[in-house]
């Protein structure tokens, strides 16, 4: 009887340290994976390798210039340009299925869209991985909750906007057709709601609605 309750305290004793164990490292996957989410991505280069990039080259590039131009696809193969939101305020996301990054400040986007979109506001992403798919795209964008335009780029359109060092990047573009401001990385959602906000005042009167 007694050896029974020995072994029986010896079982709980192991079980309880394993259990530590388990949940210490759970613990520590979570932290890290939370700590990714907040960092910068770095695009990989041709060779498959991320290049490290100082703070010149991740400085907005775009800031204070006219926006340019572009034509692209969405998801149901209907051509989408720029110019169709000529005079609204407009943020063009670059994104990629990949990025998780990108995948936290969509569903903010989404809500931040239609709170202010009695005052014109609009979003366009643009999925920087076109090659993955539009079932892919398409399955990411669904996850996040997305309904503003989802476009697929055609290589040309990212050197346009100064290339991309980093995913996500955003342009905030106000109604005169200016990039007012240039983000790398994930921000705040309170960053981004300034940015739009900034972007709505710039370029033209504010319409009612909104915060």
């Amino acid at each position: 009887m007694r050896r029974a309750l020995i072994l029986g305290v010896m079982v709980v004793g192991i079980s309880l340290l394993l259990w530590a164990g388990w949940h210490n490292l759970r613990e520590r996957k979570l932290a890290m994976q939370k700590a990714r989410e907040n960092q910068v991505i770095l695009i990989p280069d041709k060779g498959g390798q991320a290049e490290s990039q100082g703070d010149d080259e991740l400085a907005p590039k775009m800031r204070g210039k006219k926006a340019p131009g572009f034509s692209l696809t969405d998801l149901e193969g209907k051509k989408v340009s720029l110019a169709d939101y000529k005079g609204r305020p407009v943020m063009v996301n670059f994104w990629a299925t990949w990025c998780g990054p990108c995948k936290v400040e969509m569903p903010w986007f989404e809500e931040l869209r239609k709170q202010y979109a009695a005052q014109g506001f609009e979003i366009l992403g643009l999925a920087d991985d076109a090659d993955a798919g539009k079932d892919a795209i398409a399955k990411v964008a669904q996850r996040s909750g997305v309904t503003y335009p989802i476009l697929l780029t055609d290589g040309k359109v990212q050197d346009a906007y100064g290339g991309l060092d980093v995913l996500p990047m955003s342009f905030y573009i106000d109604r005169n057709g200016v990039i007012v401001e240039q983000t790398a990385g994930l921000g705040s959602k309170d960053q981004i709601e300034a940015n739009i906000k900034k972007t709505i005042a710039s370029g033209g009167v504010q319409q009612a609605g909104g915060q």
